[in-house]
């Protein structure tokens, strides 16, 4: 059994890492089409997979937009994840830039992220992901479709019997995932208004900073206390699992705090938004709408190719170069900061035919919506669950789905740092 260390306060840690974004607007609006990538990354790309770019902080860094590089770059441990250890230069403030501050200096010799494991590499990543990647396996998640599909079919009805209208993110895309990830790590659902409303400022990047960090203090605040409960009054959920396992060494409640933070945030955020967004593309597609509805044999081809076709991740991965390497034909220095964009690695030509094309029944290939490497998403399957039964039931049980405003009054996430919309009004016969 674990047992409780000596910091129970969850403000007294170490700094978590800054998520400032001193992207260059360019960078991140997006065009007349909100499924797109910003057409300045396509720009990057024509001078090659791996381009230099000036953040608005006066850092230098390096954008990379072919998949065949960004595939490289996720798998290779000489690019650290570790933002403890290592600073990338979007964490720099214009004073330290133009001061010469070095991104990359190491801080500390020792860890310092506690159970944020996401932001760790081997092998301290390695202790902790092997303690949670039982619970995520295949097989764990093809158990849980029957609970996922209950829940589905309970709030498409809902829908249903308040009339013919609804707000899709508020209604559906957002509260599914929240409750199977709720039941998975045993969070009263109850309390979904209080970590929701905390997730959502912590990764609003236009938000000042102290807001953010403030919403992130009481969202670590909300854990530190689900943990003591499951201390006091274990019950049948992954959490409790953790906390009253055998690790060893033990974890303590630093790390069970970040791990159950990092859980429930991303299990929540990024797949309401790609059932949400998912859904805009298909309604904005009407012949792959038509073929989804006509072959519902597709569904799971149509996850793989809405999660390549779309990215909620839409502001790019960051790493650190630990030596002296070439990525793309291009000479990465030691400390040097690069962008791994997701969005347009998987658009890439020289990976797929016609990549800026939406085809449901497009032959499955490789793609990076879920990372590659060690980090590759830890919940990447349940997502897939999720994802393959919210679209069918959806299309199943709400004929003539649609858009109840225009395409362009669809409010979109270009303000977080998961992409999306934030609301998705729409009607059914």
């Amino acid at each position: 059994m674990t047992t409780a260390d000596e910091t129970t306060d969850p403000n007294a840690v170490p700094a978590r890492p800054a998520m400032r974004r001193p992207l260059p607007p360019e960078l991140i609006e997006r065009g007349e089409c909100p499924f797109d990538p910003p057409a300045e990354l396509g720009r990057l790309r024509g001078e090659g997979p791996v381009a230099p770019i000036t953040l608005l902080n006066g850092a230098r860094a390096w954008m990379v937009t072919g998949y065949r590089e960004a595939r490289e770059a996720f798998g290779d441990p000489r690019f650290s994840s570790d933002k403890f250890r290592h600073r990338d230069a979007l964490q720099l403030t214009p004073e330290e830039v133009a001061a010469g501050t070095c991104p990359h200096a190491p801080e500390s010799a020792t860890p310092s992220g506690h159970g944020l494991f996401i932001f760790m590499d081997p092998p301290e990543h390695t202790r902790l992901r092997r303690l949670l990647i039982g619970e995520f396996t295949v097989r764990r998640m093809r158990a849980l479709e029957s609970r996922v599909t209950e829940l589905a079919v309970e709030l498409i009805e809902d829908m249903r019997a308040a009339g013919n209208r609804a707000d899709l993110v508020a209604d559906f895309a957002l509260p599914l995932p929240s409750l199977v990830i709720c039941e998975l790590l045993g969070v009263d659902y109850a309390d979904r208004a209080r970590f929701q409303r905390s997730a959502a400022v912590s990764l609003n990047f236009r938000l000042p900073e102290q807001e953010r960090l403030r919403a992130g203090a009481e969202l670590r605040e909300f854990m530190r206390e689900l943990v003591a409960s499951k201390r006091a009054a274990p019950g049948d959920d992954l959490l409790s699992g953790l906390v009253h396992g055998d690790a060893d060494p033990a974890l303590t409640d630093l790390e069970l705090v970040d791990i159950a933070t990092t859980l429930l945030t991303a299990g929540h955020e990024t797949t309401a938004n790609m059932l949400a967004l998912g859904t805009f593309a298909l309604l904005e597609h009407p012949e792959q709408l038509a073929a989804l509805r006509a072959d519902p044999a597709l569904v799971d081809g149509a996850v793989e190719e809405l999660l390549r076709y779309l990215s909620v991740l839409h502001l790019g991965t960051t790493r650190v170069a630990t030596e002296d390497l070439t990525l793309g034909g291009v000479d990465i220095a030691a400390g040097d900061t690069v962008l791994l964009s997701i969005p347009e690695a998987d658009r890439d030509p020289e990976h797929w035919p016609e990549p800026d094309r939406l085809d449901v029944a497009r032959p499955r290939s490789p793609h990076l919506a879920f990372g590659h490497g060690v980090h590759q998403c830890l919940g990447q399957q349940l997502a897939r669950v999720e994802m393959r039964i919210g679209y069918a039931e959806l299309l199943d049980r709400l004929p003539g789905l649609s858009l109840d405003v225009p395409a362009g009054d669809v409010p979109l996430r270009t303000d977080m740092i998961v992409y999306g919309v934030h609301e998705l009004p729409v009607t059914w016969r």
